[in-house]
């Protein structure tokens, strides 16, 4: 059951104080920039021997470290001193208050995510952040799903270094002994006619793959049709991510939607059973409500995602719920409300086929 992390409260770990304080501001939408420079120094903290991180607080000299400036110096020493940071206490009192208003039902039964992603892609946060964040939100499980190799600018993952996530995620998965699953999967482009972004041996390795359109979104529409249609009838693809690919606000402007059939898509999305994305990035908020409602007409499945790039995105499901609630979506038909076991034996089927 989704929640959100409890806060933190006097005294705290100089570590614990820096993860929560990026997931803050992740959540807060901060400047990309500005988060770096306090995962860059959780980085440095997790990674230094405990004898000279203890050493550097007992002297002084954490500042002397190159990455960790004055004002994540600050929230280090704070936190070493006994006291609650004063980044992190005003950041907390910020967040008091829940990312939308309504949904909370649908937000309280969701329990994983079909999207995200990590430094082996576009990600700012390694594999292992994400997860913990995860965790801290009360959800059950989480579907890695970096980019495929066409997705250049984003680092899209080869075959080769796919596998050797695979490697990764599994030993992830193990440690955690059954109270989480990290299942691995991919968001994989979907290629102008309509194939997808990755070679069948390795998709079939995967547990869950959403796939989505990345490039020529002012494909003429009939094109762009078959081309979706092509692709959420592929019974490797579990959940078609951002369809229409439209940006309405954020940093990189704003981008209209793709044209295409909607009826013939969401349509074959029901006859395959795949799922719709209710993306919940602010910036996305794709498909728009008028298109949530036509695939309910075609009882499509859905899947309420955050399209995480951070921790501290995770929780902008909180949006998708919202507007999943608002426009009357029935919970038993988002996969994400469902148990992992529930989900495995959905997406597995065809795999390879």
């Amino acid at each position: 059951m989704a929640a959100e992390p409890e806060p933190l409260t006097a005294p705290v770990d100089p570590i614990d104080a820096l993860r929560r304080t990026a997931y803050l501001m992740e959540r807060a939408r901060a400047g990309s920039y500005r988060v770096d420079a306090f995962r860059n120094a959780l980085a440095l903290l997790k990674a230094m021997p405990p004898d000279e991180l203890s050493a550097r607080l007992e002297q002084g000299t954490i500042r002397d470290v190159s990455g960790i400036g004055s004002s994540t110096g600050e929230v280090i020493e704070q936190a070493y001193a006994g006291e609650l940071p004063t980044r992190l206490a005003r950041l907390q009192a910020e967040a008091e208050a829940p990312l939308a208003e309504g949904g909370a039902d649908y937000w309280a039964a969701l329990v994983g995510d079909c999207h995200s992603h990590s430094t082996w892609s576009d990600g700012g946060s390694p594999i292992d952040e994400m997860v913990l964040a995860a965790i801290e939100l009360g959800q059950s499980w989480l579907v890695l799903t970096d980019h495929s190799p066409r997705l250049t600018v984003a680092r899209g993952l080869t075959a080769e270094r796919l596998t050797q996530q695979l490697g990764v995620l599994a030993a992830i998965d193990r440690s955690l002994d059954g109270t989480f699953r990290l299942l691995p999967g991919i968001e994989v482009d979907i290629l102008d006619d309509g194939s997808l972004d990755q070679s069948d041996a390795m998709l079939a390795r995967l547990d869950l793959v959403t796939a989505s359109v990345h490039s020529k979104l002012k494909m003429d529409k009939a094109a762009m049709t078959r081309r979706m249609v092509r692709a959420v009838s592929d019974p490797r693809v579990d959940v078609l991510g951002h369809c229409t690919g439209r940006l309405v606000t954020g940093g990189r402007g704003k981008r209209p939607q793709s044209q295409f059939d909607a009826e013939a898509v969401f349509a074959a999305c029901a006859e395959h059973g795949t799922a719709v994305e209710i993306n919940s990035r602010p910036e996305r908020r794709d498909p728009p409500d008028e298109l949530i409602l036509l695939a309910l007409e075609h009882d499509c499945l859905f899947a309420i995602d955050s399209d995480a790039h951070a921790p501290g995105q995770l929780e902008m499901k909180r949006y998708g719920c919202e507007r999943a609630a608002r426009l009357g979506v029935p919970l038993d038909r988002i996969v994400t409300t469902w148990d992992v076991d529930r989900l495995l034996e959905w997406s597995r089927p065809g795999k390879g086929a």
